[in-house]
């Protein structure tokens, strides 16, 4: 069976009020991270996934909740699997620990 991947930790200074990040927030960050750190633009991406440059950038912002078809396409495009995507967003320390 699978591992269960759990959601980050909140924020033990944050305050009361500040709401827990959405999935489609962490995971727009992440794809955005890897994006700008392989030096890509958005415009490159988006046309290996198959989607339009403002498309990925909303599914990057947070904006847009993607379906898994197109989060597969758009993680591909990175050399990515969702797989690694879902683990490196629930679990940001294992990034830490691979570097």
């Amino acid at each position: 069976m699978g591992e269960i991947l759990r959601f980050p930790a909140p924020d033990p200074d944050a305050s009361p009020e500040t709401p827990e990040p959405l999935w489609r927030e962490l995971v727009g960050q992440e794809l955005h991270r890897e994006r700008t750190d392989r030096g890509e633009r958005l415009v490159d991406v988006a046309r290996r996934a198959g989607v339009s440059m403002q498309y990925l950038s909303e599914v990057e912002r947070g904006l847009k909740d993607p379906s898994s078809e197109m989060l597969q396409a758009i993680a591909g495009a990175l050399d990515l699997s969702v797989r690694e995507l879902a683990t490196r967003t629930a679990r940001p320390e294992a990034l830490a620990l691979a570097a």
